[in-house]
C-alpha cells in the first residue's frame, strides 16, 4: 500500500482520520510492515511540503485484520484532548460485525471480565471477575441477515484488547474468518468481517459534532448488507 492509495475520511486544521483496510497496521511493530502511521505522515509531509517529519498523534487503535475508521491527531493539543474524550467515553464507536451464528438475544448488553494473554496476542473472557482482569462491556443489535450470516451493529462501552472480537465469540458468534476466536475457516486476504463503521464526538477544538463513517471493504458479503442497509 502506498500513501496515495490512502482513504482520508475527513481532515482539518487539527484532525484526521482515514479508511484502514485490513492487514494493514496502525503503528510500527515487530513485522517491520510499513504502518498506517508511517503513510499517514508521509501524506502529510508531501501534501504540506514539510521539510522534516510531520506531527502525527495516535489517538487509537484497530487490528490489523479489521478495516475501518482510524482517527489520527495532527496537533499536540488536539491529541490530548481526544485521548481524554475516549478515557471519558465521549467518543461513540460503532461497528459492524459479521457473525456465523444469530446471537439468542437480538439485542443485548455484554459485561464480562477479560484476561490478555500477550504471548499469543488473545484475550480471554470470563463471566465473573477473576485475577487481574479488566471488565469490558459493549451493546449489540442484530441489523440485518443474508442466507450465510448475520450483521451486528455493535457499541463497545470500553476499549479492551480484542473485546469485541472474543465477546461476541463467548456468547457463540464468532465474527467471520477469525479463526482466532473460533470461526470455521479463515478469509482468503486474511482479514476478518469486523468493520469500525462510525466516529461521532465533538470536535476537541472547533466543538462542532462530528461524525465519521468508513465504508466497509469491497467483497460480495460486505457488499451485500451495505446494500440491505440502504447504504447507511
Amino acid at each position: 500500500m502506498l500513501h496515495t492509495d490512502l482513504k482520508i475520511l475527513f481532515e482539518d486544521n487539527h484532525l484526521l482520520a482515514v479508511n484502514k483496510p485490513a492487514g494493514v497496521i496502525v503503528q510500527a511493530d515487530k513485522s517491520g510492515d510499513v504502518s498506517l502511521e508511517d503513510l499517514v505522515k508521509r501524506y502529510l509531509k508531501l501534501k504540506y511540503n514539510k521539510p522534516g517529519d510531520a506531527y502525527l498523534g495516535i489517538s487509537h487503535r484497530i487490528d490489523r485484520p479489521v478495516s475501518g475508521v482510524v482517527l489520527m491527531c495532527k496537533t499536540s493539543k488536539a491529541l490530548e484532548r481526544i485521548n481524554e474524550m475516549f478515557r471519558e467515553r465521549q467518543v461513540k464507536k460503532t461497528y459492524w460485525a459479521v457473525v456465523k451464528n444469530l446471537p439468542e438475544q437480538l439485542s443485548d448488553t455484554l459485561i464480562h471480565w477479560l484476561i490478555r494473554d500477550t504471548e499469543k496476542n488473545k484475550s480471554k473472557v470470563f463471566n465473573k471477575e477473576v485475577n487481574n482482569s479488566q471488565r469490558c462491556e459493549l451493546e449489540y443489535k442484530h441489523i440485518a441477515s443474508s442466507s450465510n450470516y448475520h450483521l451486528l451493529e455493535v457499541n463497545p462501552l470500553t476499549g479492551r484488547h480484542h473485546q469485541i472480537r472474543c465477546q461476541l465469540a463467548k456468547i457463540g458468534c464468532s465474527i467471520k474468518g477469525d479463526l482466532k476466536y473460533g470461526a470455521a475457516r479463515s478469509n482468503e486476504d486474511g482479514s476478518i468481517h469486523l468493520h469500525a463503521r462510525k466516529l461521532e464526538f465533538i470536535h476537541p477544538v472547533t466543538k462542532e459534532k462530528i461524525t465519521i463513517k468508513a465504508r466497509p471493504p469491497i467483497d460480495p458479503v460486505w457488499d451485500y448488507f451495505m446494500e440491505s442497509q440502504g447504504n447507511r
